[in-house]
């Protein structure tokens, strides 16, 4: 049972729906501090409609329920806020401004620091998880690889200082090599006092990362517990995430392999 006073964020009873379709039955569950949680199910199941609703980018959403953060009901706060409240977002497929400088990417992801030094200090902060775009700052991002652009997309969210990471998909289309990167990253961050919520079709490295999990399935939570848990619950490997995409009963979840 979760300590009430490390939940960050709390999802209670959440319904969202697109017209008459309901995307989103019933969905409740807990973040808590200092964790990676991750969020697996197939194509189509909610995983990036959940976080949409969480940061308030569905208009009219949730239709039902409540979603706290740091203890503050911001279900119905504006997107602007809720980032300003500390929750940022990268979303599937990355979304830079091609056009821009990788530097200049990286001040658009801060403007809500209005203090220079702490602009300052996030922005040396984004380079220490991510050298090669400190050695890039002054390239047009349009140009980097996709690996690139994924870390420069990671590192744009970070610039805000949140305490909250939304990430949808972070190693869609990399190489093998590129996603053990990723992941890497993703528990650095989180051991530098970021919470993560993740979204990942790749089962077996978001689990070898992940403190906690939990399954959906055409918008309903049909599964939650640790990344050890989901590892060992044969119907959740068959039904979800596929024998392949899982570690084996003898691989830990830092011992795993994802080649």
């Amino acid at each position: 049972m979760d300590n009430r006073s490390d939940v960050l964020l709390e999802l209670n009873g959440v319904e969202t729906w697109y017209g008459p379709l309901r995307a989103l039955s019933d969905v409740s569950f807990t973040v808590t501090d200092g964790s990676i949680k991750v969020i697996l199910g197939n194509n189509g199941a909610g995983k990036s409609t959940l976080l949409n609703t969480i940061l308030g980018v569905l208009e009219g959403q949730p239709k039902s329920g409540k979603i706290s953060f740091r203890g503050t009901r911001i279900d119905r706060m504006a997107t602007e806020r809720i980032v300003r409240a500390g929750i940022s977002y990268v979303p599937e497929g990355r979304r830079i401004f091609g056009e821009l400088t990788v530097r200049e990417n990286l001040k658009v992801g801060a403007y809500i620091q209005t203090n220079r030094f702490a602009a300052r200090q996030a922005l040396d902060r984004v380079y220490g998880f991510f050298p090669l775009l400190a050695e890039r700052q002054s390239q047009a991002a349009g140009t980097l690889s996709g690996g690139e652009q994924q870390m420069l997309a990671i590192g744009r969210a970070l610039m805000n200082g949140p305490r909250v990471l939304l990430l949808d998909e972070p190693s869609l289309g990399l190489a093998p090599i590129l996603v053990r990167q990723v992941f890497d990253i993703i528990s650095q961050i989180r051991d530098e006092g970021v919470t993560v919520l993740l979204v990942e079709q790749n089962a077996r490295m978001a689990l070898a990362v992940a403190d906690e999990g939990l399954v959906l399935d055409s918008g309903e939570l049909v599964a939650a517990g640790s990344a050890s848990d989901l590892v060992d619950n044969a119907e959740v490997e068959e039904l979800y995430m596929g024998a392949s995409s899982l570690p084996t009963d003898r691989e830990s979840r830092h011992e795993v392999d994802p080649e």
